[in-house]
C-alpha cells in the first residue's frame, strides 16, 4: 500500500541539494522519509522540522546528534562490528604483524568514526604486533583519496596494509595500488563498495560492506508499523558482513551487494 519515491543529490558532497530535498518531503506531506545523511549537523535542522510537521524519520546509515525517540527511529549498521570485523580480518592476512595506513577519516561522519575507532582498538587488543602507521582525514572525492593513498605509498614504502573506512577512500586507495603496480602486494581491506572485479582478482584482499538490502527493508518496515499505530524500537542494529573472493557468489552476500536476480 506505500509507494516510494526515491530522489538523492548527484554528489555525495552536495549537502544543499539534499536538504532541499527534504524540505520538498515535508512541504508536500509525505507518509514518512527513509534519509541517509550526507552530514551530520547540517541534516538536523530539516529533520527537525519534519518531525515538528508529524512526519515519522528513519535515519539510516550514519546517525545524527539527535536522540532516538518520538517519531525518529535509527535503522544503523553496526559500526562497532565493522571496525572489529576489519581488524580480526587485518590480523588474519597479515598474520598479525605489520604496518596499516587509515584512509578515508571523515570528521563529519560518525559511523566512519566509529570503524575507525573499534579497528584500532580491538588491533591495540588482539594484534599488538600490528602497527598503524598513519591516519588520514577524507573526502567525498575519488581523485582526492587517490592523492592521499599515492602520498601514503610515498611516505610509507614498507607499507603491509591499507584499511578504507569509505567508498571513496577504498577506490582510491585501490587506484593508487594499481597505478603504483603495488595492488595485491599491498594488502587493501575496503569498505562499503562494490567493485567486484578487483576481490575476484586479488587485487583488493576485502571489503567490510553495511548490508543495505536489510536497512533499507527495516526501515520501510518501521513507517508501515509506525502509520498502523504499532510500537516500533527506536534504534536496529543491522550486523555487517565481510566479503571476499571465497564469499562473493553466495546467497547472501549477493543479496547485500543487490546481485539477486542479476
Amino acid at each position: 500500500g506505500f509507494r516510494i519515491y526515491w530522489n538523492a543529490p548527484t554528489r555525495e558532497d552536495d549537502v544543499q541539494g539534499q536538504i532541499a530535498l527534504v524540505e520538498r518531503i515535508i512541504d508536500q506531506r509525505y507518509t514518512g522519509l527513509v534519509l541517509a545523511p550526507d552530514q551530520t549537523l547540517a541534516l538536523m535542522t530539516p529533520v527537525r522540522r519534519a518531525l515538528s510537521k508529524n512526519i515519522p524519520v528513519v535515519i539510516v546509515g550514519s546517525p545524527l546528534p539527535l536522540q532516538p525517540g518520538g517519531k525518529l527511529t535509527y535503522v544503523l549498521s553496526d559500526e562497532a562490528a565493522a571496525g572489529r570485523i576489519a581488524a580480526e580480518r587485518m590480523g588474519t592476512i597479515l598474520n598479525g604483524r605489520g604496518t596499516v595506513a587509515i584512509l578515508g577519516i571523515d570528521p563529519d561522519i560518525a559511523g566512519v568514526l566509529e570503524r575507525v575507532r573499534w579497528f584500532e582498538k580491538t588491533l591495540a587488543q588482539e594484534y599488538p604486533g600490528i602497527k598503524v602507521e598513519d591516519k588520514r582525514p577524507g573526502l567525498f572525492s575519488v581523485p582526492y583519496e587517490q592523492q592521499t593513498a599515492e602520498e601514503v605509498l610515498s611516505d610509507h614504502p614498507q607499507l603491509s596494509a591499507i584499511l578504507a573506512v569509505t567508498t571513496d577512500a577504498t577506490r582510491g586507495a585501490y587506484s593508487a595500488l594499481v597505478e603504483a603496480h603495488r595492488a595485491g602486494k599491498i594488502r587493501l581491506v575496503g569498505f562499503d563498495q562494490d567493485l567486484l572485479m578487483p576481490l575476484m582478482t586479488g587485487e583488493m584482499d576485502s571489503v567490510v560492506a553495511e548490508d543495505t538490502y536489510q536497512m533499507g527493508y527495516r526501515a520501510i518496515e518501521v513507517l508501515a508499523d509506525e502509520r498502523a499505530g504499532k510500537p516500533v524500537p527506536k534504534l536496529i542494529l543491522c550486523e555487517p558482513r565481510l566479503v571476499t573472493k571465497e564469499n562473493l557468489e553466495t546467497p547472501e552476500i549477493r543479496r547485500i551487494l543487490g546481485l539477486v536476480g542479476r
